[in-house]
This record gives C-alpha cells, sequence and structure tokens, in this order.
C-alpha cells in the first residue's frame, strides 16, 4: 500500500509543497532574476552550489 503511513511524512510532503510554491511564487531571494517559467530550476542550482 502506497501513501502516507505517518504524520510525519505527511508533514514532510504538505513542507515540500509549500516551499515550492512560494518559491515558484518568488518570495524568497532565489533566483528572482529569472522569468517565472525558470525560477524553480535556477533557484535549485543556486542551492546545489551552495551546499
Amino acid at each position: 500500500m502506497r501513501g502516507l503511513h505517518t504524520d510525519k511524512t505527511a508533514q514532510v510532503i504538505i513542507t515540500g509543497h509549500a516551499f515550492m510554491q512560494n518559491l515558484r511564487r518568488g518570495h524568497y531571494e532565489l533566483a528572482t532574476d529569472v522569468p517565472p517559467t525558470r525560477r524553480v530550476a535556477a533557484a535549485f542550482a543556486e542551492l546545489a552550489t551552495a551546499i
């Protein structure tokens, strides 16, 4: 059976979804200089170089 078996896994999915939505909408100072259609990819590239 697939799905969210515990509250912890549900919280991880919800938090990740909220982060992606906020990133796409430009609420963070990541990839603000690129068009919205490329913002998520550019932000992950910036995060990858920071880590």
